[in-house]
């Protein structure tokens, strides 16, 4: 559109700008709509890192819905900053619930946390109900002077 049609459309509808080619109206705009994704399908994939070492900053049940994966890595280990987030875990459960299709999920922690160890407890019927598994393991790895738990997985 010529920079004369673009000021004339502006200035013929009051509060509506173009932006990218698409209409808006500045007054309803919010931060949280700018930075919203448009929906679409699911994703599958057989491995998905949950972000931000499972905290509940980025990832809430919508991440679970739309990202749906044979095996989830919860790799928190820092009660202070709430990692792992149970918020986040009960995302898990609320996500995958709504999938429409029983599809095997095992949760991979790689740290054995007080928060891991509660929720997986409490919630064991509807991991049941909802076909997760979790993974515990008691292996280790040794390198150098660093140790840490480690789980094997076979695609």
């Amino acid at each position: 559109m010529p920079e004369d049609e673009l000021s004339r459309s502006s200035h013929s509808n009051p509060g509506k700008s173009l932006a990218n080619g698409i209409k808006t109206n500045p007054a309803s705009s919010s931060p949280k709509s700018n930075l919203s994704v448009p929906m679409g399908p699911p994703v599958y994939v057989d491995l998905a890192y949950i972000p931000n070492h499972c905290s509940g900053k980025n990832t809430d049940p919508e991440f679970f819905k739309r990202v749906r994966a044979s095996y989830y890595v919860v790799s928190g280990n820092d009660a202070a900053n709430g990692e792992p987030s149970r918020a986040v875990l009960d995302a898990l459960l609320e996500g995958k619930s709504q999938w429409g299709e029983n599809l095997q999920v095992t949760l991979i922690p790689t740290h054995d946390t007080e928060v891991t160890r509660e929720w997986y407890q409490q919630t064991h019927e509807k991991q049941q109900e909802l076909n997760i598994m979790v993974l515990a393991s008691s292996s280790t790895v040794v390198m150098q002077d660093e140790s840490f738990p480690a789980c094997k997985i076979e695609f």
